[in-house]
């Protein structure tokens, strides 16, 4: 099998788009069906588990690609671009989404939370309203995609490391 010389960061665009594209179309289904103001979470489940299988999936097909070789650099750098591009993809939706489509969502967000916290009989209001000033210094859109970002290359990190050193064969 002779290596094809595919590039490590154009192998990973495609697989990073479409995994930010998955995290988008599970996104808008929790957002039109009321999932995400009702705190229903499971779809999100599915992500966690496209995440790492994505980024194990493109580094065993760029070995496929590259004659079955594989260094733990060319993995490392598969699997944190997938990450990095699939969180930007996301974060381009959510500054969209949060600034044009539905700018009152957040705040829809955030009474729903303070609404399920008063439900809480050991929470006071005004331990609530104290959790409620600290969830909103750090729910604006901006601070929200710079973690969401950083997360997921950290993440984007491990599984592309143990995917690595499983499938490492160098020549």
């Amino acid at each position: 099998m002779e290596s094809q010389n595919v590039s490590v960061a154009s192998f990973a665009k495609n697989y990073g788009l479409v995994l930010g594209l998955i995290l988008v179309l599970i996104t808008v289904i929790m957002y039109v069906t009321g999932m995400q103001l009702e705190g229903i979470q499971w779809p999100m489940y599915l992500y966690y588990i496209i995440f790492p299988a994505t980024i194990i999936y493109a580094i065993s097909q760029y070995k496929k690609t590259n004659a079955n070789l594989l260094s733990l650099r060319q993995a490392i750098k598969i699997g944190l671009l997938v990450a990095v591009i699939s969180a930007l993809v996301f974060a381009v939706y959510s500054l969209v989404f949060n600034y044009i489509i539905d700018p009152e969502f957040q705040g829809l967000a955030m009474e729903a939370v303070r609404d399920k916290l008063l439900e809480n009989p050991n929470l006071t209001e005004e331990i609530v309203d104290k959790q409620m000033d600290m969830m909103e210094k750090f729910s604006s859109p901006l601070i929200a995609n710079a973690a969401f970002i950083a997360f997921s290359s950290i993440f984007g990190l491990i599984y592309s490391l143990i995917g690595g050193l499983i499938m490492k064969k160098e020549a």
